[in-house]
């Protein structure tokens, strides 16, 4: 791809700005979003990494869901309001089993797909990791912890260093994440 790594370090450059916007519980991570899920699709298509490019096309899509959801659903200072999910975890999980090990067997026997597993199971876990996230579960950055420690090894794997040192930072600030918005929700519960 001509100019790949000047599209790799922008779409870094955009997704550090989508998470720590996310972190502060801000809307206006969503505009930074969409555009970093747009150049990550070309990215990964590039690199034959079939799972990971059609997963931007669905984070587009939860993304304008979640910009909608979160627009709707703020406290009076403007932030999002942090939920536990609860009894739904379960399904969450077994969704993200079932749908990693179809799209695996799906790459695997379909495309030149280098890892179609390890793609697949980034991808499902992202998808169960973003819903939580678009319905403001504090728990999708425990999933978003998962889904970074894959990713970093597959990316280092695959040459994509720039995108695998984006994943280290995702992987500390999705921990950020979670201990910002756990204090929130316990604030908000009046247990701080």
């Amino acid at each position: 791809m001509a100019g790949g790594r000047t599209i790799e370090i922008a779409a870094v450059a955009l997704g550090l700005l989508n998470i720590a916007l996310l972190i502060r519980r801000s809307v206006w991570n969503y505009p930074f979003g969409l555009a970093m899920v747009t150049l990550y699709a070309l990215i990964f298509f590039e690199a034959k990494l079939y799972a990971d490019a059609g997963l931007q096309v669905f984070f587009f899509a939860i993304q304008i869901y979640g910009w909608r959801s979160w627009l709707q659903s703020r406290e009076e200072d403007g932030l999002v309001i942090v939920r536990r999910i609860g009894a739904a975890a379960a399904g969450y999980g077994m969704a993200a089993l079932i749908g990693g090990a179809a799209l695996g067997a799906g790459l695997d026997r379909l495309t030149d797909s280098t890892h179609p597993y390890w793609d697949a199971s980034i991808t499902s876990l992202s998808i169960c990791a973003q819903v939580m996230m678009a319905r403001r579960f504090l728990e999708n950055w425990l999933v978003w912890i998962a889904v970074d420690a894959l990713a970093i090894g597959l990316f280092l794997v695959k040459g994509l260093a720039p995108t695998a040192a984006l994943y280290a930072a995702f992987l500390l600030m999705s921990a950020a994440g979670f201990f910002s918005w756990r204090r929130t929700f316990r604030r908000r519960r009046g247990e701080v």
